[in-house]
């Protein structure tokens, strides 16, 4: 699979340890930065930067990562063809996957240890869509009624 993975500063490292883990589990891993963690930077614009590359189908799925994964699930799922989940262990991942259809997986790197996101992160991956009544309702997420 390809994996699209962006962070902020605070969870610098983490990326940099799960992208790693991610190529060696043999997945190709789109590291969409920042490039240097001791520079301060703005989680959405990471978080835009991954949505889009998600919704344009140049990966499969995403990682996305701050202090506390909310603020850039928040900006990743600004983009209506993405579905991302803050999730902090692996059933909610699993289910993430199966009942929502998530492209994308938020972890908050001040929240939860490295190996807990690894977990989660395989989890993630190794869990299919369940379709069939998950269907309809996953449909709505991407067009919200007016007004």
């Amino acid at each position: 699979m390809r994996i699209a993975i962006a962070s902020d500063h605070a969870a610098f490292g983490m990326k940099g340890e799960l992208a790693a883990w991610l190529r060696a589990q043999g997945h190709e891993v789109d590291d969409l930065g920042p490039e240097d963690g001791g520079t301060s930077v703005d989680y959405p614009d990471y978080g835009y930067r991954l949505a889009a590359h998600v919704a344009a189908g140049r990966a499969d799925f995403g990682v996305a990562a701050c202090g506390s994964g909310i603020g850039i699930s928040i900006a990743v799922n600004r983009n209506p063809a993405v579905r991302c989940a803050l999730v902090s262990e692996p059933l909610s991942a699993a289910l993430a996957r199966e009942h929502n259809d998530a492209n994308v997986i938020a972890l908050g790197a001040r929240l939860i240890g490295v190996e807990m996101a690894k977990a989660c992160v395989a989890a993630f991956l190794a869990t299919p869509f369940g379709g069939e009544r998950h269907v309809r309702r996953v449909e709505k997420l991407s067009a919200p009624p007016a007004g």
